[in-house]
């Protein structure tokens, strides 16, 4: 497993913008598909984002396509999620978590597929 650790999670106006960052700590991630997650009260974890070991394959959630991007810096370790145009049910605990399998050809999207996450990062969207 891999330590993950996020940050970048706050209290935002409807409308605005976060960049949550996760960096990983022991192990290179470079070799992993990473993913974002989020989950409210009372709801499942839900999916947000994943992107490919390489970086060319990427899916995102329909709630949050072209509002939050992915992307990644292996040489900084780092996944990021950089979201804009926020709204009130966006407010979660946001997750980032490294795939359980290295190489994979697909990009993953279920919690299962993943074996390494974070402790997660707040995000409140206010209305």
């Amino acid at each position: 497993q891999v330590q993950l650790v996020e940050s970048g999670g706050g209290l935002v106006q409807a409308g605005g913008s976060l960049r949550l960052s996760c960096t990983a700590s022991e192990r290179t991630i470079s070799n992993y598909a990473m993913g974002w997650f989020r989950q409210a009260p009372g709801k499942e974890r839900e999916f947000v984002a994943a992107i490919s070991w390489l970086g060319s394959r990427i899916n995102y959630a329909n709630s949050v396509k072209g509002r939050f991007t992915i992307s990644r810096d292996n040489a900084k370790n780092t996944v990021y999620l950089q979201m804009n145009s926020l709204k009130p049910e966006d407010t979660a605990v946001y997750y980032c978590a490294a795939d359980r399998l290295s190489f994979r050809t697909v990009v993953p999207a279920r919690p299962v597929d993943f074996g390494s996450w974070g402790q997660g990062t707040q995000v409140t969207v206010s209305s």
